[in-house]
């Protein structure tokens, strides 16, 4: 519970009130840091900056307070978090049981309608994996909690807002562990690491994970604000605002106010901009006191800026829409779509993977596993590719998968008879794997049957 909340419940909370009772003096100092608190401006402006660092909302170098609430108001850094949690949240959960044959899939279970499809009562699947991945990525964690029967069977996965979650280390002389304290807005308890699904982000110490926005792109997002800032500002004005009137003969401050003010009032705005010719007379000129946004290449420091963030969340730069510097067709995209997945989508993929499996399970017999695959379902030349090379035939080999197993996997009814069999090549006289570079013999191919 953050030091505010606990302000606010103190004199309604009858847990606080009862540890406020039970030490001398707390309630004063609750009182002391409420009436300092009461201006939140004036807090995030006076606080030390090291403070600031520890809730999230301290000012990028460009002057402007970075939070993850404000950094998604950034194009780029929306793109990045909606790319990587999307993708997260499109990929299946599928839950698997070791078996001495190697593994089978397990079909009937409660668990995978929990993982998939509804987690609780007011979640889809897709909304909480999408949560966990934004929350992850913004704030550097991402909490579920584990609603268990009286039996310990688990009945629902309930997403918890990063802000209502406190984590403390408890250490005993046999055990070290984490402990979990939860304000939800209508309740306060506490749980055990058993109970609650800790999603860390890269770089966990053992209590959080960092922060791509606080410990990367704070700086990124701080200037992009800004620009985005001075840039409607800029096309706002309608009139540029850095045009100086010269005249060779003397102003009195009145004059000068009034021509400030009628200038502005013919020339600035949206409405006016480009409507009207400047005419000046009696002596008057115009010159540009300072460069525009042209000579000041805002548009190229924008596009730095889509680049600078893409680079700290680890989205290729295309995924965003900055193609300018990569080619937009052919194996350059497909290399780095296929980098996206290796190098940025797998290290969230395999967190996830081994905080379900340590917390669901604590068994290593059972195993959940997220469907890859599924990330080709868009790409149906690479998608045939691979299911050629599991299929095997003729000019490919043996296979490995039959063609009912990729039927089921495109939600088609077996077809049975060899169909059902994986394909190896036909042997000679010699027992060995004939030579056969046909690809359309009807009597080897699988798909004969």
């Amino acid at each position: 519970m953050t030091m505010l909340n606990l302000t606010a419940r103190a004199h309604t909370s009858r847990v606080l009130a009862d540890w406020a009772a039970s030490r001398p003096g707390a309630m004063q100092r609750i009182d002391a840091v409420r009436n300092d608190v009461t201006d939140s401006t004036e807090v995030i402006k006076s606080s030390d900056p090291r403070v600031l660092d520890l809730f999230g909302v301290g000012p990028a170098a460009a002057g402007v307070a970075v939070t993850p609430e404000t950094a998604m108001r950034v194009s780029t850094v929306f793109a990045c978090v909606r790319i990587i949690s999307t993708a997260i949240a499109s990929l299946p959960i599928h839950i698997y049981r070791r078996t001495p044959k190697g593994r089978e899939r397990v079909e009937d279970s409660a668990l995978w309608y929990l993982l998939n499809e509804q987690p609780a009562a007011r979640f889809t699947g897709a909304s909480h994996w999408e949560a966990v991945g934004a929350s992850t990525q913004l704030r550097g964690d991402a909490f579920t909690f584990i609603g268990r029967r009286r039996s310990g069977a688990i009945a629902e996965l309930v997403p918890l807002p990063w802000s209502a979650v406190r984590v403390e280390r408890v250490q005993t002389d046999t055990d070290d562990r984490l402990k979990y304290f939860i304000q939800d807005g209508l309740q306060t308890w506490g749980a055990d690491q058993d109970d609650m699904l800790h999603f860390p982000g890269f770089g966990f110490n053992g209590l959080r994970g960092m922060s791509v926005i606080q410990h990367a792109a704070r700086n990124a997002a701080g200037t992009a604000l800004a620009m985005d800032e001075y840039s409607g500002r800029f096309f706002a004005g309608g009139a540029h605002p850095s045009i100086v009137l010269k005249t060779p003969n003397k102003m009195s401050d009145d004059l000068i106010k009034k021509l400030q003010e009628a200038f502005a009032l013919k020339y600035s705005g949206v409405d006016n901009a480009h409507k009207l010719p400047l005419i000046l007379t009696e002596g008057l000129s115009a010159d540009t006191l300072s460069v525009n946004a042209d000579d000041a290449q805002l548009l190229e420091a924008r596009k730095f800026q889509v680049v600078d963030i893409a680079r700290a969340f680890g989205v290729p730069p295309h995924l965003v829409g900055e193609t300018s510097a990569s080619t937009s067709w052919g194996t350059g995209i497909e290399a780095m779509g296929r980098a996206f997945v290796m190098f940025s989508l797998q290290p969230h993929l395999n967190r996830i993977e081994q905080e379900l499996n340590r917390k669901l399970f604590r068994v290593a017999g059972t195993f959940v596993e997220f469907n890859r695959d599924a990330l080709l379902e868009g790409d149906s030349q690479a998608q045939a590719k691979v299911f050629r090379a599991a299929i095997g035939g003729p000019g490919q080999g043996p296979g490995y998968m039959t063609v009912d197993e990729i039927r089921a996997l495109k939600n088609l009814p077996p077809l049975q008879g060899r169909s059902a069999e994986v394909y190896f090549p036909p042997e000679n006289a010699s027992g060995k794997p004939a030579k056969d570079d046909s690809n359309d013999d009807p009597e080897t191919s699988p798909a004969a049957a």
